[in-house]
């Protein structure tokens, strides 16, 4: 009888076994339609742009600003008023694909310093590549969300 039980689970397991698969997932994130024009050239994906001029983030998923105030990381969907005026067009965007790269502000700022006051980078609107034909166009409307958050590591 034990036999005919042991025989019964082998067959069993024979009939139920599925051999491994190799699953290979690739995904490639790209998220040009999401850059702003003033955007540099050659990124498929940008998380984020790092302005070393005026030490600002830009959120390009969330078309959002984070810069340190008051003691605090604010998001927002424009400048401070004191960078109102700032030329984005021609200031150096680093792009930094980390989360909440803020965190690590200390890091970032003196990877970048030597890209402080360079205006070389050619930038989304300029560029004659098709790739960028449906690029992300940014409002001037006024700020709706401004979240802070007291995360100032």
């Amino acid at each position: 009888m034990k036999r005919i039980i042991f025989c019964a689970a082998i067959i069993l397991g024979c009939l139920t076994y599925k051999p491994a698969t190799a699953q290979i997932h690739i995904s490639l994130g790209l998220n040009i339609g999401s850059q702003p024009e003033w955007g540099p050239v050659g990124y498929d994906h940008a998380e984020y742009y790092y302005l070393p001029d005026i030490d600002v983030y830009y959120d390009v998923p969330h078309h959002q600003y984070v810069y340190f105030q008051n003691n605090v990381w604010v998001h927002a969907g424009a400048l401070p008023p004191q960078y109102a005026n700032f030329d984005l067009y021609h200031a150096y965007k680093a792009v930094v694909n980390q989360h909440n790269p803020w965190e690590h502000a200390a890091d970032i700022r003196a990877k970048y310093a030597n890209f402080k006051g360079r205006h070389d980078q050619v930038v989304i609107r300029d560029s004659h590549d098709k790739k960028y034909a449906n690029h992300y166009k940014e409002s001037h409307a006024p700020a709706r969300d401004d979240r802070r958050h007291d995360d100032h590591k």
